[in-house]
């Protein structure tokens, strides 16, 4: 039997060596972190709040991963460091039946994802990039990594990890962006 390997950039990707920022609204900028945190709630045995001195003393993985917008670049070999999504469960114990996850940040926006999605092995929430910490036009403080979805699924400024029985379409989703954002099966728009 012959096994195909997959090539590392999707269908109608072009490999850059920049980091293009792309957003919607304002950037924004913390002086101070201490009144910070990151909320995890929604369908929970118990919800939990981190500050950021507590998120980033927790065992931290490091992370080399292939990124692909749904623009049209993708970004091989991106070094992330953080938290992995799934060392957090037991800290909050999701309700049987919650499949789902919104993710909040900052102004309101959201984005979601299937909870199988966000146990892969390489689902980080990350505080640096390039052994460096994030930028404000990057995310920082605090951005998911979701390297096997296009990356508008890859939220900047996270504050919150809702769990949630149903899905609920975030902020691009809503605006015409595919619900699942598979760069392999080229799932831009719905």
């Amino acid at each position: 039997m012959e096994h195909t390997v997959r090539p590392r950039v999707p269908p109608g990707q072009t490999v850059i060596q920049g980091f293009p920022v792309l957003h919607y609204g304002e950037i924004p900028r913390y002086k101070d972190l201490r009144n910070w945190d990151l909320r995890l709630f929604g369908a929970v045995e118990s919800e939990v709040r981190f500050t950021y001195a507590e998120l980033t003393a927790l065992p931290t993985t490091r992370l080399v991963a292939d990124i692909h917008c749904v623009t049209g670049w993708s970004k091989l070999d991106t070094v992330w460091e953080g938290v992995r999504f799934r060392d957090l469960l037991h800290y909050v114990r999701p309700l049987p039946g919650a499949e789902y996850v919104i993710v909040h940040a900052e102004y309101g926006f959201t984005t979601n994802l299937p909870l199988w999605r966000m146990m892969a092995d390489n689902v980080l929430l990350a505080w640096k990039y390039n052994d460096q910490s994030l930028t404000p036009e990057h995310g920082w403080p605090l951005r998911l990594v979701v390297p096997d979805l296009y990356f508008w699924k890859s939220a900047k400024w996270v504050r919150g990890i809702e769990f949630s029985f149903e899905d609920r379409p975030g902020f691009w989703e809503r605006a015409g962006y595919h619900n699942e954002g598979d760069p392999w099966l080229e799932q831009r728009y719905a």
